[in-house]
């Protein structure tokens, strides 16, 4: 079981470019990745999303940052500056300022300055790159499955807490019996009724036990309970799974609350339905 949630930065030299490749995963319905490259990777962006396929779902940012090691990454548009130099020197004449910074203030301006050409990476350039993304995608799983592993005892240990209540209601299933006997006497009894015909009185005890009978949620919340923690012990990508099967648990405690007629199998369930929920909480985050 694996989390969607990952991180990882890796950086390697090429073609005289240090290139740092920084993945961040959160959850996702689906895989949903937002890229934000250098000029000079711009035609290899389907590649770089191929490689990012084996994390399968969950949004991915993947940020590339490139930086040049050559001493010169842009040169200056000297004719702009001139250009600009006249302007204010003449707005600086007319103003009687002397002008004194002017050349400081031109060059502080973007657009002054030529970026030096991009030039695209050559095949082992290119793969270079490309086994530093594959390493920063190994170390984005690595990370995703510590912390599955974290929520898997997180989940086990709510799952256990279920069960234990689940194995505590049918020691109050007896006194259901009993109440539902007392009703219908007193049923009988308000209704006048002097002489009770007992094989009538024991199709309504019948009929009134069926309606109450929780037998069948039981035996279904157990069985969604042992598939649950099979799936999450032997699948990694089991988070849709595992809210589908988490949803029938829900509809089997709610159920079973709708039929308890018990104060006691009341509060098991109330007290069920709030460790499901952490569950659910967390499921959002599930690869």
């Amino acid at each position: 079981m694996k989390s969607m949630t990952g991180y990882a930065k890796r950086q390697c030299t090429t073609a005289g470019r240090k290139y740092t490749v920084e993945i961040k995963t959160l959850n996702s319905k689906a895989l949903d990745i937002i890229a934000k490259l250098p000029a000079s990777l711009r035609s290899r962006e389907l590649d770089i999303r191929n490689l990012l396929n084996p994390l399968e779902r969950g949004k991915i940012d993947i940020v590339i940052s490139e930086e040049c090691s050559t001493e010169s990454v842009a040169h200056v548009n000297h004719d702009l500056v001139m250009q600009r130099y006249a302007e204010l020197q003449q707005l600086a004449l007319q103003l009687n300022d002397n002008g004194a910074n002017l050349l400081d203030t031109i060059l502080a301006m973007p657009d002054v300055w030529v970026a030096t050409e991009n030039h695209d990476l050559t095949p082992e350039e290119w793969e270079a790159l490309a086994d530093t993304l594959r390493q920063a995608v190994a170390d984005v799983d690595t990370f995703r499955s510590e912390e599955g592993a974290v929520l898997h005892r997180d989940f086990v240990k709510h799952i256990e807490l279920i069960q234990q209540k689940l194995a505590a209601i049918p020691q109050y299933e007896s006194e259901r019996i009993d109440t539902a006997k007392e009703r219908i006497h007193r049923y009988f009894a308000e209704s006048a009724i002097k002489e009770i015909d007992p094989n009538r009185f024991e199709q309504e005890l019948i009929y009134y036990l069926e309606k109450l009978d929780i037998t069948e949620e039981k035996i279904r919340l157990a069985k969604h309970i042992d598939y649950f923690v099979q799936t999450m012990d032997n699948e990694e990508s089991c988070g849709k799974k595992l809210a589908f099967v988490a949803q029938e648990m829900g509809r089997e405690i709610n159920t079973t609350g709708s039929k308890a007629n018990h104060v006691e199998i009341q509060r098991i369930v109330v007290e069920m339905k709030d460790e499901l929920e952490k569950i659910k909480e967390q499921l959002g985050n599930i690869l």
